[in-house]
């Protein structure tokens, strides 16, 4: 019995293994001027290719808001130095769901009431590993107003009220690259 004890808990071990998590970049969200946002964002990119992103967030008006990586890993000029959308592929602008989209068409999240952001969702358009579409290094965008996921070239979400770029975490904290 014991000899099946230590089998199931290797055999659970090596499962959880085989789905666990591979690099990890995250950001903290500061406000642009006038505004309250802050918060986290953190990809996790997970074995099979896809990443995980996690938006936890503070202060934010109450409402659907446009949120993207865009281009430059720069949040100067209240977020505007951060420059369009990541778009290695030279892609139009869309929804996250459909094809073709910029790779940091994330579309949008929800404050509540309290102004408070909780999301959680799962994407193949970027990388944290290395690459054409690593999201390292990129500057993670909250708009003020919702993307309507189809006007050219950025969805039409207006000013940028939140601002973080992403670094690559280890176990002693962010690397810088």
């Amino acid at each position: 019995m014991k000899q099946f004890a230590l089998l199931s808990a290797a055999m659970l071990l090596t499962a959880a293994c085989a789905t666990t998590s591979g690099p990890v970049a995250s950001t903290s969200l500061q406000a642009t001027s006038g505004s309250t946002v802050s918060g986290t964002v953190t990809l996790t990119e997970k074995k099979d290719g896809s990443v995980r992103v996690a938006v936890v967030l503070a202060g934010v008006p109450a409402g659907v808001h446009g949120f993207h990586i865009h281009d430059k890993g720069d949040c100067g000029d209240n977020g505007n130095a951060a420059g369009p959308h990541f778009n290695p592929m030279s892609d139009a602008h869309g929804a996250p769901q459909m094809m073709p989209h910029h790779a940091g068409d994330f579309g949008n999240v929800t404050a509540d009431a309290s102004g408070r952001v909780k999301a959680t969702f799962t994407t193949r358009s970027v990388t944290v590993s290395s690459g054409n579409a690593s999201a390292v290094g990129h500057a993670v965008i909250l708009h003020a107003n919702p993307d309507d996921l189809t006007s050219q070239p950025a969805g039409n979400a207006g000013p940028r009220i939140g601002c973080g770029v992403l670094s690559l975490q280890t176990m002693a904290g962010p690397v810088q690259q």
